[in-house]
């Protein structure tokens, strides 16, 4: 079955929110809204510590993240719905159009996906890498994509066509393997909102229905949703902690070493929580708890010999 609501929550246990009515985890808009000013190494470092190894994958943007002023100009952030894909075979192709007709759907099995998006969403797409007759996305769809989803986007493993009008779409980011002039063929749906594998050999990234998908310029992370809220969180302390410690270091204060720990000493905690306490730059970051960075101070932390990630 397609889009399967049990299937759904199952396979996402440890998040305890909201839900979408198909059954994926709904963060709340204010946490994607905080992912537009961070950075990926400060979104990373949470999960990978975690074990969330195989989350990140590099990949080709439709835009460029930055204005030649750098600004932010096209940053992608939104809620995961996966498809997957493979190539096509007659009995199979048919039983899956059937299961799609079942379901109310029409047209092609990308067609399928795209008129299931709402707002926020970012479309990830397993197109096992298929480039020539794999153009998932062209002008039309990538004009509906931006109508369903608002300031959403998409991930395709696969192939782009028609790359001129995607340009004049304004607002929607795309990351993709490769450009082709033909068209989509000879492919079938495997699974929607499934675990989704983008990569290949020992290089790849993994997505369920309901991660929130950060794209940047060097490509595109898959944030778990039950830890959001913690990444977020030590986002902001990693932000907060590398503009203090660029202070530190160009006043010849700390070197590089100490700033570097994973355990900051509660004396370098006093002088950062001076510096969120009187500098206007740091205003944003003075609601934050630190008695966990406190604790590890006093108590050690069996990784403090180690450099930060």
């Amino acid at each position: 079955m397609f889009d399967n609501r049990d299937d759904i929550i199952a396979m996402t246990p440890q998040w305890k929110g909201e839900r979408f009515p198909d059954g994926r985890p709904k963060v709340a808009d204010k946490y994607l809204d905080a992912l537009y000013g961070m950075t990926l190494e400060e979104l990373w470092k949470p999960i990978f510590v975690q074990g969330y190894e195989n989350q990140f994958i590099a990949m080709k943007s439709l835009h460029p993240e930055f204005t030649e002023a750098g600004q932010v100009k096209c940053k992608l952030v939104g809620r995961a719905v996966t498809a997957v894909y493979a190539p096509t075979r007659p009995d199979y192709y048919e039983a899956s159009c059937d299961m799609a007709r079942a379901n109310g759907w029409t047209g092609t099995p990308n067609q399928w996906v795209i008129d299931r998006l709402t707002d926020r969403d970012v479309l990830v797409v397993d197109m096992y890498d298929k480039i020539y007759k794999g153009t998932f996305l062209g002008g039309n769809l990538t004009t509906a994509l931006r109508a369903k989803t608002g300031s959403g986007g998409a991930v395709i493993w696969g192939g782009i066509r028609d790359v001129e009008q995607m340009n004049r779409v304004d607002g929607v980011q795309v990351y993709y393997r490769g450009i082709d002039p033909t068209p989509i063929r000879d492919f079938a749906m495997l699974g929607l909102n499934v675990p989704a594998r983008l990569g290949s050999g020992t290089k790849t990234a993994i997505c369920l229905p309901g991660d929130v998908v950060y794209g940047c310029s060097g490509g595109v992370l898959f944030i778990p949703p039950h830890l959001v809220v913690e990444v977020v969180e030590n986002g902001a302390k990693t932000q907060v902690k590398d503009m203090f410690g660029f202070k530190m270091i160009s006043e010849n204060r700390f070197t590089t070493a100490q700033i570097d720990k994973n355990t900051w000493t509660e004396e370098m905690l006093d002088l950062l929580m001076e510096y969120i306490r009187t500098e206007l730059e740091a205003e944003a970051y003075r609601d934050i708890d630190w008695s966990k960075e406190y604790d590890l101070a006093r108590n050690g932390d069996p990784n403090d010999t180690q450099s930060a990630l």
